[in-house]
């Protein structure tokens, strides 16, 4: 068998080792030539994996059996559009792919079926009085982005005008949500829908960078710090949501809201967490979501067992840089192999070029720390800080460790 693989990160490297421990030829398609995934697959495409033209004709001429990805929704949707047109397998329809990727879609139908979510707007042209009742701050993004692209806190109409021209430019459809900001902790909820029931495999939760309005995720918490009541809602929630789009057997990410006593959902989309979540669900509660993906699009199906729950603390630090061009990292094997941080990835290859932090996308890297207490992820994380480097062309550290540094220890 052959499968056309999109997109070329971290989580698509570990989807090529599953592909290949099956034997099967895996073909890696991206713009960028240095991704990582690149050295895993047995034949690389430079190709936009949002061309759904270019996709098409490429898997026409290299007679794949499938096409896959994981952790990336906008990608999924060329990737259920072109199984479509072409007949191959996969384990979501077109249309359900358009319509979990849709922001504007989805507030609606959160409205409609009793899903809790914050009052909004979506339009393509700004006016004062189709808003007029949203309180400030509103939170504007455009409805078709991902990685927190052009999504930013305005506290005033003069501010709600940059951004959402701003959000309308991101949008390939010119158009932006226009909501009310929740005031809460962000809480990401993974999930697996198996035959219409969906199972929370993993509760996290979020810190954001915040500069300038932006929302930007620069940490995770595992597992998240809620208490039974909201776990319940949480799950609840889960439910309606696939209820509501026709889920039936797919991986779902949920962001949501919760201030202690409800819970308000933020977006949601049908696959697996990105960045390296998939490693965390695998060792928070034993499921693989990869492996779940790969079987889906064959015609498997997944089951879910009772999933273990892992004990220790967990946090996810993605590490951002100032503007300039990388040439190395430094002091993350060190800390690996003293036993400081669990884990590390490099997402960006020398030559990199640094601008303004505008989205997920950005990140250099990321390390992961473990422990039974939280004081001691707290010594762990500082000594981290103090010893990696992003080295510059020009010898300088290019680390944004201020935002490093703002970890209190502290899961909201």
């Amino acid at each position: 068998m052959k499968a056309l693989v999109l997109c070329g990160g971290v989580p698509q490297i570990a989807l090529i080792q599953e592909l290949k421990s099956r034997g099967i030829t895996t073909l890696l398609a991206d713009m960028n030539e240095n991704v990582g995934a690149r050295r895993y697959a047995d034949e690389f495409f430079k190709v936009s994996v949002l061309d759904v033209d270019a996709i098409r004709q490429l898997a026409k001429e290299q007679q794949v059996d499938f096409l896959i990805t994981v952790c990336a929704d906008q990608v999924l949707q060329v990737v259920a559009e072109v199984s479509e047109d072409l007949g191959l397998p996969c384990y979501i329809d077109f249309k359900t792919a358009e319509n979990v990727s849709k922001k504007s879609y989805m507030k609606r139908v959160f409205a409609e079926n009793g899903v809790p979510t914050s009052r909004f707007v979506v339009a393509e042209q700004l006016d004062e009085e189709k808003i007029k009742d949203l309180s400030y701050p509103i939170i504007v993004k455009p409805v078709d982005a991902y990685s927190s692209r052009g999504v930013c806190k305005v506290h005033s109409f003069e501010e709600l005008k940059v951004a959402f021209d701003n959000a309308t430019r991101i949008s390939r459809t010119n158009n932006a949500i226009v909501e009310e900001f929740v005031e809460g902790d962000e809480i990401t909820v993974d999930v697996y829908v198996e035959e219409g029931k969906a199972h929370i495999l993993c509760l996290s939760n979020l810190d954001k960078i915040g500069e300038d309005g932006k929302f930007i995720i620069n940490r995770s918490h595992i597992p998240a710090a809620v208490t039974p009541k909201i776990e319940q809602q949480i799950a609840d929630t889960a439910q309606k949501i696939a209820d509501a789009f026709g889920l039936k057997n797919t991986p779902m990410l949920i962001q949501l809201i919760s201030d202690g006593n409800k819970v308000s959902v933020v977006e949601f989309c049908a696959r697996t967490g990105g960045g390296i979540k998939f490693l965390m669900i695998k060792k928070f509660c034993g499921f693989d979501v990869v492996k779940a993906v790969v079987d889906l699009t064959l015609g498997i199906k997944p089951h879910i067992e009772e999933l273990k729950k892992e004990t220790k603390f967990t946090v996810n630090e993605f590490v951002y840089c100032h503007p300039g061009e990388l040439d190395r990292l430094e002091g993350f094997d060190r800390l690996l192999d003293e036993g400081i941080i669990t884990e590390y990835s490099q997402f960006k290859a020398p030559g990199a070029v640094f601008g303004e932090i505008n989205g997920s996308g950005d990140r250099v890297a990321y390390f992961s720390i473990e422990s039974d207490s939280r004081e001691d992820i707290i010594r762990r994380h500082r000594i981290a800080n103090e010893r990696i480097r992003a080295v510059s062309k020009e010898g300088t550290d290019l680390i944004r460790h201020d935002l490093i540094a703002q970890y209190s220890g502290s899961v909201k």
